[in-house]
């Protein structure tokens, strides 16, 4: 009874993060299908054996191992993988910081309790959720009359089940060891996004190709299990890591005093400590009264602002010219040759040219979800966030209006995603400058400015939910789930000419469409994207000056 009520709450509070996962992964296989559907596959199939064998398809390709292949092993890695480090993160550490972990420990439940209690509420969602994921693939493709004959789609749903547990565990060891749950959570996504990206660049670079197996994606899909089936030397190695990752969890959380609440020192306070800078930031903080809303709001995000700002200049930026300058020419002209549907997801561009290079690893996904995880967790935090730590109404006895709350946290917002722009920038014009790509650098400051601007629509998007709603996770999962489809409308449209009509409404289309890269910024996208921000600002506080104030989260 103790550890099923634990075990119990915890499915309970978690359940419908997962099953709106799987529903938006259904709904983008369904995109999916019907986009490649009509595309010539007769691209692929003419494609030589050593290209065909580069990207990693058969001379039997067919629409539906396409669509799996891109959809699940992109966004379903993402979307599980980033489901289960937060369960993992949030399961001792998250405790600590909404001040329950005296409660819940405060009945009979021993510490090892709840870390096993826990440990199994996230493994029971993540295999619902994957068995879940693989017997609607089935009738999918049947309504759509996709053949997925010959596909291993258990075999491949099964590996990202026990690949997504890894980064839960890796979340809930760090969380347990240090009662940060930003430190579990940050730690663990950077190290899925280094795995992902060395599984996608090491293999091309000559010398090197070994090195993948010292991460963990390799072990996800190098066996290519949707075409070979399960690899269970793989899983094994991951199952085993896992286990570990547990074990050293227990141990972690039975050693450490834990915090009735978590207090962090924030950057504001570390600024006030140094004389240098105390009369800068008190002035910037304001009155005692207000306590510098905007300042505030931005040092609570020092540290995701800290870790994605610095991925997104040293491994999405700087390290991307020397890896470009180590592939093999011949390597590069072979991808130059891959056709529109293997790059759409990512994209677009040709990888056989510097600009096409960091269109595809950069840009394409990695540059506007590096503002987009800022903004968004701004954006949710602002007004739903306060209500949820009942701080809403020490916030509003003082003298301010609603509006200029948002208006503040607004701004926070604002600077935040350009920290993590300029961060991009600087990272791609080194690493353009070290290895010599001759990018133009006024187009490298107009990408990075769109990348900003289209984060910043879907970061004002969960500003608005969260307003309206006071709810963080509709915020959260509604501005994710509407990125993603809008993201999959873009990308889709440029194969399919029944979306083509439909691009024009995705903010993505004003990103990228023009490839700044190449052509420098369109300023009409650009007032188009910033019109999008301000307009959602403003819904954001109509919805908040109508709506009555929660006293609970």
């Amino acid at each position: 009874m103790m550890l099923a009520s634990v075990f119990t709450k915890t499915v309970r509070d978690r359940w419908k993060g997962w099953a709106i996962g799987v529903v938006s992964l259904v709904l983008m296989l369904l995109m999916a299908m019907s986009a490649y559907s009509e595309i010539d596959l007769s691209v692929f199939k003419a494609m030589p054996e050593a290209y065909r064998s580069f990207i990693g398809i058969t001379d039997m390709v067919e629409v539906g191992s396409l669509a799996i292949r891109a959809l699940y092993g992109t966004y379903g890695v993402l979307a599980f993988a980033a489901m289960a480090l937060a369960m993992g993160a949030a399961s001792i550490a998250g405790e600590e910081r909404n001040g329950t972990i005296g409660l819940l420990l405060g009945n009979p439940k021993s510490r090892t309790h709840v870390i096993v209690a826990k440990a199994a509420a996230m493994i029971l969602l993540a295999a619902i959720s994957v068995l879940a994921l693989w017997a609607v693939t089935i009738p999918v493709s049947a309504m759509l009359d996709v053949s997925i004959e010959g596909l291993d789609v258990g075999a491949f749903t099964f590996h990202l089940l026990i690949y997504s547990l890894f980064y839960g565990f890796m979340a809930m060891a760090i969380g347990a060891w240090t009662g940060n749950k930003g430190a579990a959570s940050g730690v663990s996504a950077g190290i899925l996004v280094i795995s992902l990206f060395a599984a996608g660049i090491l293999p091309l670079v000559k010398g090197v190709e070994d090195l993948v197996k010292a991460f963990p994606s390799h072990y996800f899909d190098g066996s290519d299990p949707l075409l070979n089936g399960v690899d269970w030397g793989d899983l094994s190695i991951l199952t085993a890591i896992s286990a570990a990752f547990i074990v050293v969890a227990v141990i972690g959380v039975n050693r450490r005093d834990l915090k009735s609440q978590t207090v962090g020192i924030t950057l504001v306070d570390r600024l006030r400590a140094i004389p240098m800078t105390q009369k800068i930031i008190d002035k910037l903080a304001g009155s005692a009264r207000v306590s510098g809303i905007w300042i505030k709001t931005a040092s609570e995000y020092q540290g995701l602002l800290m870790v994605t700002a610095a991925l997104m200049f040293f491994l999405m930026g700087l390290m991307m010219g020397p890896f470009y300058a180590a592939i093999p020419q011949e390597t590069l002209e072979i991808g130059g040759q891959l056709p529109e549907a293997m790059v759409a997801l990512v994209g677009g561009g040709d990888i056989s040219t510097p600009e096409g290079w960091y269109q595809i690893e950069t840009f394409g996904l990695m540059a506007p979800i590096a503002v987009m995880l800022v903004t968004i967790a701004v954006g949710a935090g602002a007004l739903a966030g306060e209500e949820s730590r009942r701080t809403m109404g020490l916030l509003l006895a003082n003298p301010i209006s609603r509006a200029r709350i948002i208006y503040e946290k607004s701004w926070s917002m604002v600077l935040l995603a350009f920290a993590i722009g300029f961060s991009t920038f600087a990272g791609v014009a080194l690493g353009s400058a070290v290895a010599d790509m001759g990018i133009n650098v006024w187009n490298i400051a107009a990408t990075c400015l769109l990348q900003v601007l289209v984060g910043l629509v879907f970061g004002a998007l969960s500003l608005a939910l969260s307003a309206g709603t006071g709810r963080t996770k509709i915020a959260i999962f509604g501005a994710i789930g509407a990125a993603l489809a809008f993201h999959l409308l873009n990308s889709f449209a440029a194969l399919s000419d029944t979306m083509a009509r439909w691009a024009k409404f995705s903010p993505f289309h004003y990103y990228l469409g023009n490839d700044p890269l190449i052509n420098g910024m369109d300023w009409g996208n650009a007032a188009i994207l910033a019109s999008l921000t301000l307009g959602l600002i403003g819904l954001s506080v109509i919805l908040f000056q109508r709506r009555d104030i929660r006293q609970t989260g």
